[in-house]
């Protein structure tokens, strides 16, 4: 098969996110297998215009700030002549609307809908137009076929009115060589770790206001924060105010070397986000052996098994995963047992059974397709 992905940003844009290591590893996957993939995407500074990357062909253009607006044109001009036997439309957060344009088969992949949590995140005028433009996801998508990464993103494309038959769920995974697989040996002191972007939607603040309960049943537990974003700096003057300064170190960006060491030696990983699409990063810290405590909403529910790899609290209650991270550093037993489970969870996720699978769903969208 030859085939065409559009994305927002590849995976070396100094944004990219889960969305683009999905698209990355299932896709290069595939070119492994024979198939031809071209990746467009937007540009950024100090980055070539074209690119192989892993297989697939890159090519960059245009803004981040304006790409949605610039995708249809491009296609029409530089690919709609071009034999590719199917195109895949990577949603993420913005639509690029391609049922209205792509007149040969196509596929779309939906990670997660922000909805109202994009307020969270963005002021009201970005937060109005993200959320403007989610909303119409259901109407021109709804004769086209879904891939979506959760159960939880599922049911949200069904309650925007998509058919739950042009839905398909092909899980997020982690490729098992560039992780322990094993319980590793853990810091000298009751750690806890967070990994991922510092943006307000993933309220890390949640962890620190629970942590500022913890030290006092708890008084050496430490904290590794791993990852960068726009909301480090306010995160920081919370730590001041709470006064945890001994307690709270920021690493920022860390190596995947470096990532997989930090969570092996962690006692638990916390994930206080509002709502994603899967929790990847769950999944890579229970293949390091440590279990996750992790808010209840949609997407982390799907990468959390409550009780076995991990466990799940309330978002926003800030007492109960103060108990939950005092009940797992202090139980001894408990974390083993959960440790033991995060291990035969993240067993079960492979990104080539996954890329298998999306390549199947492709082929069957091609055979289906009616002009």
């Amino acid at each position: 098969m030859r085939l065409l992905v559009l994305n927002w940003q590849d995976r070396t844009h100094p944004q990219a996110g889960g969305a683009e290591v999905h698209l990355h590893e299932i896709f290069s996957r595939m070119v492994e297998r024979g198939h031809e993939v071209t990746l467009y995407c937007c540009a950024y500074p100090g980055a070539p215009e074209t690119e192989v990357l892993d297989g697939i062909t890159v090519i960059r253009h245009g803004s981040r700030a304006t790409f949605n607006w610039t995708v249809r044109g491009a296609y029409k001009k530089r690919f709609a002549n071009e034999r590719f036997d199917i195109v895949i439309d990577d949603i993420n957060k913005i639509p690029f609307f391609t049922p209205r344009f792509v007149k040969r088969p196509l596929l779309a992949i939906v990670h997660h809908f922000f909805g109202t949590s994009i307020f969270h995140e963005a002021g009201r005028l970005a937060g109005l137009y993200v959320k403007y433009f989610e909303d119409k996801i259901g109407r021109v998508y709804r004769n086209t076929p879904i891939c979506v990464v959760s159960d939880s993103t599922r049911k949200e494309c069904i309650e925007r009115g998509i058919p739950a038959a042009n839905l398909t769920v092909i899980h997020n995974a982690i490729d098992h060589t560039h992780f322990p697989m094993k319980v590793g040996e853990k810091d000298a002191r009751p750690t806890i770790a967070y990994f991922g972007r510092l943006k307000r939607y993933k309220s890390v603040d949640h962890l620190l206001r629970a942590v500022a309960m913890v030290v006092k049943t708890i008084p050496t537990v430490q904290v590794h924060i791993l990852g960068t974003g726009d909301g480090r700096d306010e995160l920081e003057r919370l730590v001041s105010m709470l006064g945890l300064q001994d307690h709270v170190r920021f690493f920022g960006f860390v190596t995947d070397a470096q990532k997989v060491e930090l969570l092996s030696q962690a006692h638990v990983v916390v994930n206080t986000s509002i709502k994603e699409g899967w929790g990847i990063t769950n999944i890579e810290a229970n293949a390091c052996g440590t279990p996750v405590i992790s808010a209840d909403v949609p997407g982390l529910r799907d990468s959390v098994r409550d009780g076995e790899s991990g466990l799940l609290y309330p978002y926003g209650n800030i007492d109960v995963l103060a108990a939950h991270i005092v009940r797992v550093l202090v139980d001894r037993p408990e974390r083993e047992r959960l440790s033991a489970g995060a291990l035969r969870w993240a067993s079960t996720f492979t990104w080539e059974r996954s890329s298998r699978e999306m390549q199947d769903l492709c082929e069957r969208v091609i055979a289906h397709y009616r002009p």
